[in-house]
């Protein structure tokens, strides 16, 4: 079934009208954000970025033979004010807490050492087109069971690292048990789907180091922000520089999930993804005992791949 979208813009001939999709480039001025309609099961979505219908824009939206789940509104999140909006810093915007953003984590230096280190172990072949290396215990997470196993650590070169996490205020008492290097290449199709992280071992902070090149972090909610009136899915692109640092907590982490797309891996990407421990392994919770073994495991930095 097609869908068409009728568009009449104040500031540019019109109306235009598409088979999936239609945008006003020249007035929506990039990637800011935008509207996608969905027509089949396959989803196409206008990756330049387009303001949200609001009949007190200046571009006005005439829908035809669609539904409000048809329709996939896009913003930019803007680190500074901690905003997901327009580019220009017109137009609708929202608070987006949940995301913090640290640019140079590493140097140079550190990114072609990590990597080369990497590169020195096997990587498996994962999903969607994806390499994986992983330091942590063998979890079972349907069944909720968890083994030492072969787990021997966290690699030497994360030691350093993680004190450096430990000095942020957002950081603080940050003690990973896990983590998992991946590897993309947009030759393998390489991507991750919209999804969220399991919160019955893992902890508030999901801390992630992006290496070898930019992309983008899709953050959606495909029920909508009903509080903001924003019907339809809602996608929140975060941009990750080379050598960033990104964490996500509180509703970012438990609420919206996230996902690399492929059309966002331009060339080989790794990311190195660390993860705590949730309050059930901590001390006074149910399983203290298992969570401080791993804790002792993880902070030997003897760490081979599992």
């Amino acid at each position: 079934m097609v869908f068409s979208l009728h568009f009449a813009c104040k500031d540019c001939e019109g109306p235009e009208t598409s088979n999936e999709y239609s945008d006003c480039s020249e007035w929506f001025g990039g990637r800011a954000f935008g509207i996608s309609v969905n027509s089949s099961k396959r989803r196409r979505s206008n990756r330049g970025m387009m303001m949200a219908p609001d009949s007190n824009r200046h571009c006005v939206i005439y829908q035809t033979g669609i539904t409000e789940q048809n329709i996939v509104l896009h913003f930019l999140y803007n680190p500074e004010t901690s905003l997901a909006g327009c580019k220009d810093g017109e137009g609708a915007s929202f608070p987006f807490p949940g995301v913090f953003l640290w640019e140079n984590f590493i140097s140079e230096e550190e990114e072609k050492e990590l990597i080369g280190s990497m590169d020195q172990d096997v990587w498996n072949l994962s999903q969607s087109g994806r390499r994986k290396q992983d330091y942590g215990p063998k979890v079972n997470f349907k069944k909720r069971k968890v083994r030492v196993a072969d787990f021997n650590g966290l690699p030497a070169l994360s030691q350093k690292l993680v004190l450096r996490m430990q000095q942020e205020p957002n950081l603080e008492g940050f003690m990973p048990v896990e983590q998992c290097n991946l590897d993309y290449h947009p030759q393998r199709g390489s991507a991750i789907d919209p999804h969220l992280d399991d919160s019955w071992l893992w902890g508030e902070r999901l801390v992630t180091i992006n290496m070898l090149s930019d992309t983008v972090l899709t953050m959606s909610l495909e029920q909508g922000l009903p509080e903001r009136e924003l019907t339809g899915e809602v996608h929140v692109a975060v941009r990750l520089p080379r050598r960033c640092l990104v964490v996500l907590y509180g509703e970012a982490r438990h609420r919206w999930k996230h996902a690399i797309h492929r059309e966002d891996i331009l060339e080989r990407r790794v990311c190195s993804t660390y993860r705590e421990l949730s309050a059930e392994f901590l001390p006074a919770g149910q399983q203290a005992e298992l969570g401080d073994e791993l804790l002792n495991i993880a902070f030997t930095f003897k760490g081979t791949p599992v």
